[in-house]
């Protein structure tokens, strides 16, 4: 091996500490060139050749004056006689370094070791468990199950209150309008501080429905000013500061739970109201199921990212399709003097304004910070999150049914 430059010794002839450091490292371990294990004067010796020379690869040896240099002779060290280092001991200084056996898993309990940045080291790591196989999510992060269970209560409900007593599916509209305004007065002051006033936009809601009911359109449009005003009044009696945000909020309120709704409650008021209701809700419910089930298997193309980023245009267009075929098919069979081309009609713009209420609450939604109104329904959210598509569809059906075969 080529010559190691060392520190300069003494004039030739007097033993230094260099060329002790060479018989220490040429001696067997444990043992000293220049005497025993307990020779005290060969202990000034092993230290200076331990300190002296690198430690390590990467160090770099002093550099000595020029012309002195030291041979440094190191004995073979064959695998079967070398002990094995211990684990965080630095190799000594030449020594070879010879490839281990390929690393097995350890036992369970038993550390296990990785590569150091140090030739011949081994590093210990804590032992990690083995990781755990996560549960897969439900798409959109909801309870599949539990959406199918609630959503076959509430058709049971509404079929039964339909067909047993119709007066009784009234107080299902009534129930779900104020649970409705609740919620999303609820909302408002939650995430915006918005004082909307509670109790007249209730009372008014309830007063929409049923005046709608028992006496068209226009005593409920009646309804809606008069809940107006008082939502102005009521809001009177507190502070000044926020009144026109509390009053504005209020009256969009009124309209866009309640009064949309009534346009439900109008439609149960024909003879042939169930029928009715049963087409309304069929259509707006397979635009809802088409637009999934297409836009889970074809869709690509985004319908609107930044305000609901898992509809597309592939499912718009399955949805669409879906609601005309069963406006089709309804309007010819159950509803009275009704053709299958105005059901056609009908499905496509039920399912283009159910697209577009279901956006308009996403709007809402994302305004406000929230995922869902509310959690009165597993599986679903709240009662605005069921609503959403229903109430803007409402008044568009009551029209076309009016236009097609009358009230």
């Amino acid at each position: 091996m080529p010559p190691v430059p060392a520190d300069p010794g003494p004039p030739p002839g007097v033993p230094g500490p260099g060329r002790s450091a060479a018989r220490h490292a040429a001696a067997a371990p444990g043992r000293s060139a220049a005497g025993g294990p307990g020779d005290p004067a060969a202990e000034p010796a092993r230290e200076a050749g331990r300190l002296s020379g690198p430690l390590f690869r990467d160090e770099q040896p002093e550099s000595a004056p020029s012309g002195v240099t030291e041979t440094v002779v190191l004995r073979a060290i064959s695998p079967d006689a070398a002990p094995a280092p211990a684990h965080g001991a630095p190799p000594h200084p030449g020594a070879p370094v010879h490839p281990g056996p390929p690393p097995s898993h350890p036992a369970a309990g038993q550390p296990r070791f990785v590569p150091s940045s140090h030739p011949g080291q081994e590093t210990p790591v804590a032992a990690q468990p083995d990781p755990q196989p996560q549960p897969p999510k439900q798409r959109g992060g909801r309870n599949l199950q539990a959406a199918i269970g609630v959503g076959a209560g509430l058709g049971v409900v509404i079929i039964a209150s339909l067909f047993v007593v119709k007066a009784l599916f009234l107080v299902v509209v009534m129930a779900a309008v104020a649970v409705g305004v609740w919620e999303l007065t609820s909302r408002l002051a939650e995430r915006k501080q918005i004082k909307a006033p509670l109790v007249p936009l209730v009372v008014g809601g309830i007063a929409m429905v049923a005046t709608g009911y028992w006496s068209g359109i226009q005593w409920a449009a009646a309804s809606l000013a008069l809940t107006g005003l008082a939502v102005m009044v009521w809001r009177m009696f507190e502070p000044p500061e926020d009144y026109l945000r509390d009053m504005t909020a209020g009256v969009f309120t009124a309209f866009y739970v309640p009064f949309l709704a009534t346009f439900v409650a109008m439609m149960l008021a024909s003879d042939d109201g169930a029928q009715r209701i049963v087409l309304f809700l069929i259509v707006t419910i397979c635009s809802d199921t088409g637009a999934y089930a297409v836009g889970y298997k074809f869709g690509r193309t985004k319908l609107a990212p930044t305000i609901s980023p898992g509809k597309t245009r592939e499912g718009l267009a399955g949805g669409i399709a879906l609601s005309m075929l069963a406006g089709a098919l309804l309007m010819q069979l159950i509803i009275d003097d009704g053709t299958w081309w105005q059901g056609l009609i009908l499905g496509g713009c039920a399912a283009v304004t159910a697209t577009l209420g279901d956006l308009g609450e996403s709007m809402i939604k994302r305004d406000l910070g929230i995922k869902d109104m509310g959690t009165l329904l597993p599986g679903h959210g709240g009662i605005m999150d069921r609503l959403d598509s229903l109430l803007p569809t409402a008044p568009v059906v009551w029209l076309l049914l009016a236009a097609f075969v009358g009230t």
